[in-house]
């Protein structure tokens, strides 16, 4: 069932949504060669307990307060001490925050120092892929339009693989609300966007498959054939004559 967001709902969407995009903006500059996984996890803990929040995540027994990324990992990276960040990486950091009861869901993927170019290429077609899915959020579009705005420009316009067995979703009351937001259209429930929808989209684009294997952690997905991988995500909130991208991230660093 989609639950339409009130305008009470909303503001405290809203309000946690733009502590997401402070947190962003504080951990991503931290982020450097030589830190471990379980080194961010520790900033974004301390961010979200500095300002009275909860990791989402823990919802979910997920063991972590962020889902930390890297290269070949498209999602659901476990923070460790052993993992390391190097020159050259990309970090995808995916982080929700429970404050007072309302979900805010956001990823980013941080260039780490000297990243390849073919690396780079990834990384500005999964944020254009991401910028076209929003664009074609609108009341009165269907679920099927964003999927299809994303796969046109990321294997449509670059030719990568558009991870497909994991997907966008409804948020805000809870980590994880109908409806399913999928990055590639192949049929299924198709609802009409409508005013009080809030939605995670969020594009996991591979360089090579769009095919993914489950890591005996029971966590983390990587991509089939190892090629990199880059995630990107905001909610936003769906208004009769305009999409709000709640988690927008004004004043980060050049590397949004």
């Amino acid at each position: 069932m989609i639950r339409l967001k009130n305008e009470i709902q909303l503001d405290g969407i809203r309000t946690s949504c733009h502590a997401l995009a402070d947190l962003f903006r504080e951990v991503i500059p931290q982020v450097h060669p030589g830190m471990s996984t379980k080194d961010v996890d520790d900033l974004v803990v301390k961010f979200i307990k500095k300002i009275g929040g909860k990791p989402a995540w823990y919802r979910e027994d997920f063991p972590g307060a962020a889902c930390v990324s890297i290269n070949e990992e498209v999602i659901h990276g476990i923070p460790s001490k052993k993992r390391i960040i190097h020159d050259g990486d990309l970090v995808s950091l995916d982080i929700g925050i429970d404050l007072d009861g309302y979900i805010s869901d956001s990823t980013h993927t941080v260039m780490v120092g000297n990243v390849k170019p073919q690396h780079k290429r990834l990384v500005q077609a999964t944020r254009e892929s991401l910028l076209a899915g929003i664009d074609a959020c609108r009341a009165g579009n269907r679920i099927k339009d964003i999927a299809n705005a994303v796969n046109d420009v990321a294997y449509g316009r670059y030719g990568y693989g558009v991870v497909y067995e994991y997907c966008g979703h409804g948020v805000g009351l809870d980590v994880h609300e109908d409806p399913s937001v999928p990055n590639v259209w192949n049929g299924g429930a198709n609802p009409r966007l409508q005013e009080g929808m809030v939605l995670a989209i969020e594009p996991m684009i591979n360089m090579g498959t769009a095919d993914v294997d489950l890591a005996s952690d029971g966590w983390t997905v990587l991509s089939a054939d190892r090629s990199w991988s880059c995630h990107e995500e905001h909610t936003v909130a769906v208004f009769r004559d305009h999409t709000e991208v709640l988690t927008e991230c004004a004043g980060l660093p050049s590397w949004a």
